[in-house]
């Protein structure tokens, strides 16, 4: 398992470091405001040239009272450990990140990734968000 190093005073994880790393790198062949399934296929085979293990549109469960109610799909789960939920918008909605943080109680994962490819330089629309 990779080790988590301090940068700047915050604590850097390798495997997002790899997954922003993916995700910039599609970014830079194919611009912005392409359609999402685009930048979800492209990033599935951006991770994979990467060896990067990940599950697209992993169906999640979600309980409520003791029932299981179905349903609920992730963009990308990332090595078992990483919640990616990808965007193509000019601005991102205010309950993106709070779709990110319900997508990680769900999983009970602590890790999520919101990346907006409608940014004009992508680095603008990454959220590194955890529990």
């Amino acid at each position: 398992m990779p080790q988590r190093t301090q940068r700047n005073g915050e604590e850097e994880d390798p495997l997002t470091g790899v997954i922003i790393a993916a995700a910039i790198e599609v970014h830079r062949h194919l611009g912005p405001c392409l359609l999402e399934s685009i930048y979800e296929e492209a990033l599935c085979i951006e991770l994979g040239l990467r060896g990067v293990a990940f599950a697209r549109q992993t169906e999640v469960d979600v309980i409520y009272k003791g029932y299981t109610i179905k349903g609920q799909r992730l963009d990308l789960l990332v090595d078992e450990q990483v919640v990616v939920e990808l965007k193509s918008v000019s601005k991102l909605p205010d309950v993106a990140v709070a779709q990110v943080l319900s997508y990680l109680k769900a999983t009970r994962l602590n890790r999520g990734l919101l990346i907006n490819f409608g940014e004009a330089r992508l680095v603008d629309g990454i959220k590194r968000i955890s529990l």
